[in-house]
């Protein structure tokens, strides 16, 4: 029986992924931000923290509690988030502050403060959801971009510091999941958007409402993935999450390859050389 500890069970993927994760006969320790989250069957395996991650030092004395609940953690899942979306130059300080301070500073506390003693259990395994805007990131998301960018990076660096050990740590990059995360996230109205802000902000503003609550991927049956990763011997280090993820990255992979060739000889020509 494998110890959970999940932040942002009360909906969306971390509440699909709680529900997988006590399906398997798994110990679940939740947070919440404010109210509760029913779960049918949990039982005495289900243990709610309530938490309020864009507060500094919330996350470090979460997994601390969450420690105390039953003396470990064996899978870390840093799933909570705080979507902005919309024009850089429209955001304001505070959106900023919550939005690094629950998608990146809180996952990092989190594994900071529960990794001694993973490494001595000698086992672990941490998953931070990031989101294929990432990876791909896209016009309208630069903020959310950048924070998942950092936790795509935190996260590769974490797996190298650990590899030869048997905690792993495995980045893992939803596409667009029909869960309430459009729902919730802070966008702007399209009359909002400016005029000089250009046309690729308004238009992928308008394609987001339109897909809201038709998105192709499941969230079940992602939860059902990360359930069996968190028990595979050897994880990857990156995971993408749905079609639409996986052609975006494609898609970005072969700008890349482009650029770079064509760029290729001013890249070379900045080393020190004979002349």
């Amino acid at each position: 029986m494998k110890v959970w500890f999940i932040t942002g069970v009360s909906r969306g993927l971390g509440n699909a992924i709680a529900v997988a994760a006590l399906a398997a006969g798994d110990q679940v320790i939740g947070t919440v931000r404010k109210g509760s989250a029913a779960f049918e069957n949990a039982g005495d395996r289900l243990h709610l923290l309530t938490v309020d991650l864009a507060k500094p030092g919330a996350a470090e004395a979460a997994a601390r509690q969450a420690l105390s609940v039953h003396g470990k953690i064996d899978v870390v899942v840093n799933n909570a988030g705080f979507g902005v979306i919309g024009a850089l130059d429209d955001l304001t300080d505070d959106q900023l502050e919550v939005l690094f301070e629950v998608d990146v500073f809180a996952g990092i506390q989190i594994c900071r403060t529960l990794l001694p003693h993973m490494r001595a259990q000698g086992a672990g395994r941490i998953l931070n959801i990031t989101s294929v805007a990432g990876r791909a990131p896209g016009a309208a998301t630069a903020a959310y971009a950048a924070a998942k960018a950092a936790v795509e990076g935190f996260s590769a660096a974490l797996a190298a510091e650990l590899d030869g050990t048997d905690i792993h740590v495995t980045a893992i990059a939803p596409g667009q999941f029909r869960t309430d995360f459009l729902d919730n996230a802070t966008m702007p109205e399209d009359r909002q958007v400016g005029a000089d802000q250009g046309g690729a902000t308004a238009k992928a503003l308008s394609s987001l409402r339109q897909i809201n609550q038709r998105q192709l991927g499941d969230p079940t049956r992602a939860a059902s993935v990360i359930v069996r990763l968190a028990q595979a011997a050897n994880p990857p280090t990156h995971l993408l999450l749905g079609t639409d993820a996986l052609n975006r990255v494609l898609q970005q992979r072969d700008r890349m390859d482009a650029e770079m060739k064509a760029w290729e000889a001013q890249t070379r020509s900045t080393d020190f050389g004979e002349d």
